[in-house]
């Protein structure tokens, strides 16, 4: 009975949550009124866990390698909570995700 609750608050927490892309999306932006035909350059829009890697990307790597089993490289570059806690309760995906974390951040592509 006591697992039935758990789960069921664990899928509530889930599913309440707001969802978010997991990975860097960029967007560009073109004002109208101040394009010229003639002008190319672009504003790139990046999300703040991918702005954060470029300065603390060291920072990143040893949350992960030390504090991988508690999702504290997700907490930092501010992964969504639902996701966080996911993380936590299934180890990791049994480590696959954590390895794939890692991949990413080493690359710059979380």
């Amino acid at each position: 009975m006591k697992l039935k609750i758990v789960l069921s608050a664990l899928i509530f927490v889930l599913c309440s949550s707001p969802m978010f892309a997991s990975f860097p999306v960029e967007r560009t932006v073109q004002s109208s009124a101040q394009v010229s035909e003639h002008d190319t350059s672009e504003v790139v829009l990046e999300s703040p866990a991918a702005s954060a890697l470029g300065d603390e990307l060291l920072v990143s790597l040893l949350l992960w390698f030390f504090l991988g089993w508690a999702a504290g490289h997700r907490w930092y570059l501010g992964s969504p909570v639902g996701w966080n806690i996911l993380f936590i309760v299934t180890l990791g995906g049994l480590g696959v995700w954590w390895l794939v974390d890692g991949i990413q951040i080493i690359t710059g592509t979380y």
